[in-house]
Parts: structure tokens; C-alpha cells; sequence
């Protein structure tokens, strides 16, 4: 049988999300689609999404589900995902995942797996408020517990200070955890009511969780 090549995969920050859609995509050789990626692609073209959805950006609003919704439209209608595509950070809650329902079905396909990942509150926390950044323009990456560097606070690669990002600090990764247990957990619920969500475990090396994950698909796969 062909592989799955339609697949959302959901998890929570510090899961190591966009590392593993990257892996998975090239994987799969399926377009890797992120919500992030899609925003900066329409308002680098200027095209009216883009624009409208710069609108909410620079006012520090978050981007309507129906501006977000039409981006993945759009996107997914590209030559380069006709045979499927791999979604990151989409759908975000469970209207935005309806509205995918919708989208597909008016395009005659489904969805293949919903790949969860899933990683303990405390290694969350402890991945993301140990990062350290150089302040240099390079903004090389330490941690405290990982990668440490030699010298505590300097960068070993050009001398300059680091410092930990706002968005960094325990308390913001909390808040940060707190918003997608309420809108993206009943995301994985949705699909698990479908037979679709798959959830694995994200603890361990980039490459122990991708074949964690692909043996995963796997399983999917034999069992349709």
C-alpha cells in the first residue's frame, strides 16, 4: 500500500513540532504546510489574505479562523499537494477543524492520520525556559541542561551575551500550555472520535521520534 499522505499533526510547544513536520514531510515527500509559513508567504506576496491578515498581525490579534482557513485553501489547491501534504499548526481548535472537514469533502478527500505528540507538562517546560540566545545577529542557540555553553552567559561561538527570550520565561510557557489545553487538546478528541488520532510519545532523540512516528502512520496504514 502507498504511504499516508495526508496527515495533521498536532502537539503541544516544546514537542519539537516543527523539527519532526520537516523530517516527517521530506519523509512522506509531501509539501510541509504551517500556519506560520502560510501568513508569512501571503503578506511577503501582498496578496489580499496576506494584507487582511497583517491588519490583525500588527495589532497583535490573532488571525481570524476564516482568513487562516482560506490560506490552507489556497495552499492545499497547489500543484505540489495534490497527492497530500502535511499540516502544522492547523487546525488550531475544533471550528477550525470542522471547517477542514468541509474543505476536504468539497475536494473529495480525507484525511489519513492525525499524528499527536506527546510530551510530559514538566520536559515542556524544562526544553523551552532553558533556552538561551546570543544576542548577535547569528542569535546562536544554548541550553542550560542540553547544550550548555562554556562560559555560563556567553556564547562560545562569537563571545556576545545570552539571554533568555520573553517568551522563553516558565510563566509564559505556562499561559502558552494553558491556551492549547483549552483549544487544541479537543482538537486530538475530535479526530479520535473519527479513528484517526494517533498519539506518540516525543521524549528522546529527533531521530528516535520520527521513527516512532513513521512506524506509527505504519500502523494506521495496515489497519485501514
Amino acid at each position: 500500500m502507498p504511504p499516508l499522505t495526508r496527515i495533521v499533526l498536532v502537539g503541544p510547544p516544546g514537542a519539537g513540532k516543527g523539527t519532526q513536520a520537516t523530517r516527517l514531510a521530506g519523509k512522506l515527500s509531501v509539501p510541509h504546510i504551517s500556519t506560520g509559513d502560510l501568513f508569512r508567504a501571503n503578506i511577503s506576496r501582498q496578496t489580499g489574505l496576506g494584507k487582511r491578515a497583517k491588519v490583525f498581525m500588527d495589532a497583535g490579534h490573532l488571525v481570524p479562523d476564516e482568513l487562516t482557513i482560506e490560506m490552507a485553501k489556497d495552499r492545499m489547491r497547489q500543484p505540489d499537494a495534490e497527492n497530500g501534504f502535511l499540516l502544522d499548526g492547523f487546525p488550531r481548535n475544533v471550528s477550525q477543524a470542522e471547517a477542514l472537514d468541509e474543505l476536504l469533502k468539497t475536494e473529495a478527500i480525507t484525511l489519513d492520520a492525525v499524528l499527536d505528540l506527546e510530551i510530559p507538562e514538566g520536559e515542556i517546560i524544562k526544553r523551552i525556559a532553558g533556552r538561551r540566545i546570543c544576542r548577535s545577529r547569528s542569535a546562536h542557540v544554548f541550553h542550560v541542561s542540553y547544550s550548555p555553553p562554556k562560559r555560563q552567559g556567553v556564547c562560545d561561538v562569537c563571545g556576545d551575551e545570552l539571554y533568555q527570550r520573553d517568551d522563553d520565561s516558565e510563566e509564559t510557557v505556562r499561559k502558552r500550555l494553558e491556551v492549547y489545553s483549552t483549544q487544541t487538546e479537543p482538537v486530538i478528541e475530535y479526530y479520535k472520535t473519527q479513528g484517526l488520532a494517533v498519539t506518540i510519545s516525543s521524549l528522546g532523540s529527533v531521530d528516535e521520534v520520527t521513527r516512532r512516528a513513521l512506524e506509527a502512520l505504519e500502523r494506521v496504514d495496515d489497519d485501514e
